[in-house]
């Protein structure tokens, strides 16, 4: 039996076409560049957040499994807490220098402070 479920049809409602196939919502891993050509960013952010600071890491390309892993080492090293979502890093607190001294022993070649 086919799968029917109108919630994963796009753009197309019906159609009377008996060989038609429905375009149907893809999730892509983004493409995983080596760790020497990734350009990480490591900036201090204080914007909507109290006034507290938090090292901001974006630039990461790879699998969610990877950032996760990535983000539990960074608040490891930093004995801090913090969060691993959507290709960006938080570490509670100021750690921009220690955060790029981890990525840079960890392969991260062209890791950068910004601001």
């Amino acid at each position: 039996m086919k799968n029917n479920d109108w919630k994963e049809r796009l753009n197309v409602v019906y159609s009377t076409n008996p060989d038609f196939q429905y375009e149907r919502e893809s999730t892509r891993e983004p493409d995983i560049l080596p760790k020497e050509k990734q350009l990480i960013k490591i900036q201090l952010d204080k914007k909507n957040r109290n006034g507290k600071k938090v090292t901001l890491i974006t630039g990461f390309t790879g699998k969610e499994d990877d950032l996760q892993a990535l983000g539990k080492l960074l608040k490891t090293k930093c004995g801090v807490g913090g969060s691993a979502k959507e290709n960006e890093i938080i570490v509670q607190g100021d750690f921009r220098n220690k955060v790029l001294e981890i990525l840079q022993k960890e392969g991260f070649a062209k890791a950068k402070i910004i601001g």
